[in-house]
């Protein structure tokens, strides 16, 4: 595999939890026993490159002293894969698309809603999305949404050249590209054979297999495959590669530097997402301590982080309301819902299919 790593990240400092205590009773005059004290494991978060910092869970760190102790991942699949051979883990950082993969291993527990302080001000069409709820379960609380597309150097990339995913897909820029680890790739390339923004999403063996030569060619084209976005962003500002699969935070941090990088929407369309944080069943954490992250992750601070520093959208409404004027509105989204709606919303694909997804593009990268 192309530059993927896990990377575990163990916070430093003792977590402070709250204790449970065990008493014992007394038999006699004077005959007393020593309460125990029972600590949970630390609680650990199998989460996305860079999400591991505290500005993303300030009041948990207020709270408790320290972050808990971190998992990084490249993708779903692989976190999926970890907790299925016996990691355990108390939270997930998945998304509307790929929760499906723990409920379906039965590694999720539902939320209780009425034990998150910020729950309320969640945006209400996202309380209830597709993803949110499964089988009539809040299984992720929504946090974090945004876009994936095409970042590209403007001064390097000519004409409308950025402007579309094919440009994964010729020889003009080959070896110059970048593309995440993900198995997304086959469903790009299947756009640029005519598919639906539908069909993407669930192609028989036949249409999956037409997508080969497409995705074997942008593997070929790209000088790297990612899975932290800080190679990308690197990379880019460098001159290293002129365009790459990114999200919304590549351009904000480069724009931010200087770096004359456009964000594409691209002609075939641009992806969208919602993430968000699911509660899993084979975690040795405290519980209570579990909801206090979460509740952290939807808090209008968090979403103030997340718009001003990244560019990405949050869930909680009040968010909008506390951060900077100019960073609502170079976000450009005044309603999140129309904002997913608008674009390919990324969707779950059934679990043989998905298979076959990540089959081609393993076989594709080994190439």
């Amino acid at each position: 595999m192309n530059r993927i790593k896990f990377v575990d990240r163990m916070a430093q400092g003792k977590l402070t939890r709250r204790q449970m205590m065990a008493g014992a009773g007394a038999f006699g005059v004077g005959l007393t026993v020593m309460s125990r004290v029972a600590k949970a494991d630390p609680l650990v978060c199998l989460e996305w490159a860079g999400y591991d910092t505290p500005d993303h869970f300030g009041s948990y760190v207020a709270k408790h002293g320290s972050p808990p102790s971190f998992s990084i991942f490249a993708n779903e699949t692989e976190a999926v894969q970890k907790v299925r051979a016996g990691f355990n883990a108390d939270i997930m950082h998945p998304c509307t698309y790929s929760v499906v993969r723990f409920t379906e291993a039965k590694l999720t527990t539902p939320i209780d809603t009425s034990r998150l302080s910020n729950w309320p001000d969640v945006i209400p069409a996202l309380q209830t999305a597709q993803g949110v709820v499964v089988d009539g379960n809040v299984v992720m609380a929504p946090a974090d949404w945004g876009n994936s597309s095409i970042a590209y150097r403007s001064d390097l990339v000519e004409g409308e050249d950025g402007e579309s995913w094919g440009i994964f897909f010729g020889d003009k820029y080959s070896g110059k590209l970048a593309f995440t680890d993900s198995e997304v790739a086959v469903s790009i390339a299947g756009r640029m054979l005519g598919y639906s923004a539908q069909k993407i999403w669930e192609m028989s063996d036949e249409e999956i297999a037409a997508t080969k030569p497409l995705v074997q060619k942008l593997v070929k084209n790209c000088r790297f495959i990612w899975s932290d976005p800080t190679e990308l962003n690197q990379a880019l500002a460098s001159g290293e590669i002129v365009a790459g699969y990114a999200w919304n935070e590549t351009v904000k941090t480069l724009g931010a530097e200087g770096v004359p990088v456009k964000y594409a929407v691209p002609k075939e369309g641009i992806f969208t997402w919602l993430c968000g944080l699911t509660l899993l069943n084979v975690g040795k954490g405290d519980q209570a301590a579990a909801y206090d992250f979460i509740d952290a992750w939807i808090s209008p601070e968090t979403g103030k982080y997340l718009i001003e520093t990244t560019g990405y959208g949050h869930s909680n409404r009040k968010a909008f309301e506390i951060a900077a004027p100019e960073h609502v509105a170079a976000l450009g989204v005044t309603d999140p819902v129309k904002h997913l709606a608008n674009g390919i919303f990324f969707q779950p694909v059934e679990a043989e299919r998905e298979g076959k997804y990540v089959k081609l593009w393993e076989e594709c990268k080994a190439l």
